[in-house]
């Protein structure tokens, strides 16, 4: 059976495949034809964290793919009163294919090794795979081809985000250079690192300049963990680090004028949601060369693909 959690688990075939799914049901879409590809079946959505852009894309691939999709926050539900093991098992006799935004991936394992149905990691604390490969789907429109897709950078720590944008990267024979001082221990996989290591297309430096020079494409993310905020606010026992990082990551803030030093036709990405002012500057978002938008937009296109492709329904 199919999952889809941490891309260690596909094959350089298996991301292409996917890859060219999403591009075929993009066109289909743009030109107006309906992709009724799966009747009758339905997505399980379990939320153990915040979403938009993860639960929006999601719920509106399944519906045009003719299918159903039903969100649940684990703060709802009975998951926060009993065993998790029995509860994720009743959970999936209800549905076709169970996506989770999760706190911790050792869940998203947990229900993937029941086989029951095909299990997505929608984000945990490692892994972000469906957000990696709607980036590299929006990399292949811009450069004309994957072969074509130069130089990608990536600014700020290594988190999830980085994990499954480095590991597909070294799949796919993608030359990428992580501009990262330091990595978020929630996020270390020593496998998923080996694993990447291989390829001698993937560098680390602790030097912005030197990480973005000569790129095509320049990444980053949030330097903060949802888990450090309430109702919009920073927990108390959090306030230390977050004045830290702010600190420790401000020279690889994402700014239009890293960009015109180093790569003045880099195209600027991000996966959202955007904190100007820390991670990436007003200029940056609004640069002419941002496709942060196109990256949105491209999630859709991808779970739609996912969602065939771990289903095995032909298009």
């Amino acid at each position: 059976m199919r999952h889809l959690i941490s891309l260690k688990e596909q094959s350089r075939e298996d991301l292409i495949a996917i890859l060219d799914i999403a591009r075929e049901l993009k066109s289909r879409r743009r030109a107006g034809h309906l992709t009724n590809l799966l009747p009758a079946k339905t997505l399980v959505m379990l939320f153990q964290k915040t979403s938009t852009r993860t639960r929006v894309s999601f719920e509106v691939a399944m519906t045009e793919l003719g299918g159903h999709s039903v969100f649940l926050d684990s703060r709802s539900t009975q998951f926060l009163l009993t065993d998790y093991r029995d509860e994720i098992r009743a959970l999936m006799r209800f549905g076709h294919v169970l996506m989770m935004r999760a706190l911790r991936s050792a869940d998203v394992l947990t229900a993937a090794s029941y086989n029951q149905i095909p299990v997505i990691d929608g984000c945990s604390e490692k892994y972000h795979p469906a957000q990696t490969l709607g980036d590299v789907l929006t990399m292949i429109e811009h450069s004309g081809g994957l072969d074509k897709i130069g130089k990608v950078a990536w600014l700020g720590p290594q988190n999830n985000v980085s994990n499954t944008l480095k590991l597909a990267c070294a799949k796919l024979g993608l030359e990428l250079v992580l501009g990262a001082p330091e990595t978020d221990p929630a996020s270390v996989d020593p496998e998923l690192d080996r694993e990447a290591e291989k390829s001698e297309r993937i560098r680390i430096t602790n030097d912005p300049d030197e990480a973005v020079r000569g790129a095509d494409y320049v990444h980053t993310d949030t330097w903060m963990n949802m888990e450090f905020f309430e109702a919009g606010r920073v927990k108390p026992e959090f306030s230390d680090e977050y004045e830290r990082r702010k600190a420790a990551f401000i020279p690889y803030q994402l700014n239009a004028a890293l960009l015109a030093r180093n790569a003045p036709s880099a195209r600027v990405m991000h996966c959202m949601p955007c904190h100007p002012g820390y991670e990436i500057a007003r200029d940056a978002i609004d640069h002419p060369n941002s496709v942060i938008f196109d990256q949105a937009e491209n999630r859709l296109h991808i779970e739609k693909a996912i969602l065939i492709w771990l289903l095995g329904v032909r298009i």
